[in-house]
Parts: C-alpha cells; sequence; structure tokens
C-alpha cells in the first residue's frame, strides 16, 4: 500500500492527499510530529536526508518533494488526464508548477507561516509577491477555467492548498471572484479532500 508521511496542517501535504483522493488511490497516513522535531529524527532522515514532508512511499519507490509526489502520481497513476502526452501541455504545466515553487512559496504560503505560525520573515515582501501574484491569477481565470491547460491539471493541484489557505495569512480572497471561481471548480472534482484552514467562499 501507499504510504505518506505527513504534517495534518501543511499546504504541500494536503496537495498530494487531494491528488490520492482524485485519483481514488487507497494509502496509509503516517503522522509526524513536528513539535518533537520527528522530521529531523535519524531514523526519518533515512527516509528523506532533506528531514522534509511529505514523503510518499510506493512498493519500491520513495518520493520526496510535494510537486515530484504529483507528478510521480499523474504519470503513474493518472493517465493522460493527468499527465498529457502533448509536450506543449506538459511544459505549460511544468512553467505552473515553477511558480507553485517561488511566488506562491515566497508569497501567500510565507504569511500563512508567519501570521498562523510565528514563523519569522520579511513580511512587506511577501506581501508584495501576493498581490502580485494573486492579480495575475485573477486576470487568468477571469478568462480560463484551469491554470496551465483546457482541463484540470497536477499544476491546479499543486496551486490550490495555498491560495484557499491564504486568509490564514491575512489575505482576503472575497475580492477576487475568478479566483474563487476557480477554488469551487477544485473543490468541485469528485474525490476533492478538504483540510482545516481551507477558505470556501460560501463561509
Amino acid at each position: 500500500m501507499i504510504a505518506l508521511y505527513e504534517f495534518p496542517l501543511s499546504g504541500n501535504c494536503h496537495k498530494v492527499r487531494l491528488m490520492l483522493g482524485l485519483l481514488k488511490l487507497d494509502y496509509q497516513s503516517i503522522v509526524i510530529d513536528g513539535s518533537q522535531q520527528q522530521h529531523k529524527s535519524e531514523s526519518f532522515l533515512t527516509i528523506n536526508p532533506f528531514g522534509q514532508v511529505p514523503v510518499l512511499k510506493d512498493g519500491s519507490n520513495t518520493i520526496r518533494d510535494s510537486l515530484a509526489i504529483l507528478m510521480y502520481l499523474a504519470k503513474q497513476y493518472g493517465g493522460e488526464q493527468w499527465w498529457p502526452e502533448s509536450a506543449a501541455e506538459i511544459a505549460h504545466i511544468s512553467a505552473w508548477l515553477s511558480t507553485v515553487a517561488n511566488e506562491v512559496a515566497r508569497g501567500p504560503n510565507a504569511l500563512r507561516l508567519h501570521y498562523k505560525f510565528g514563523r519569522g520573515m520579511n513580511i512587506r515582501d511577501a506581501q508584495e509577491v501576493t498581490e502580485k501574484l494573486l492579480n495575475l491569477l485573477e486576470n487568468h481565470f477571469s478568462n480560463h477555467q484551469w491554470i496551465a491547460n483546457d482541463t484540470s491539471s497536477i499544476a491546479d493541484i499543486a496551486l490550490y492548498p495555498y491560495i484557499a489557505l491564504a486568509p490564514e495569512g491575512r489575505v482576503d480572497l472575497s475580492v477576487f471572484p475568478s479566483i474563487q471561481k476557480w477554488l469551487c471548480n477544485i473543490e468541485a472534482l469528485h474525490g476533492y479532500v478538504d483540510m482545516p484552514g481551507i477558505w470556501h467562499s460560501n463561509q
């Protein structure tokens, strides 16, 4: 059986849980105690030397990093819907995965880490990155249903958690109607998985 090493309140872990749900894959959740630094323990470092979650184990395959896990699951189990054959479509997905690893991490994710978990950082820079990102996304979703291509993709799944969790970083999503519509599109997918802190437009 697939095993997922995770933190319950991690957006990066949630995107993997969401993908597993959409693919209807059974898995074992192995919760790592971050307060006890379990992810830095000698035993966990044998699984991921970087001491980070999520980590997914599937048979003899051990995959670290949430974006790498999404790519693995899409290619291994998702079929063409989640891993298209078109080089251009894969390139569009990859470009947005890069945005998730950069602007999303430095913007809304950083603000959530600060306001929810007390992580120190340059708040002004994170706010500026977030504002620019959300305005760009609002413009994009005013003309597109999904982020990368004509159908949902792992780029949408990668982007979703830290946008939906942005209000925990004191970000007001109610002023972005097109982003709200996209969030609803994700939440309407069969197999959608929620998590504590996710903002829903009907709240």
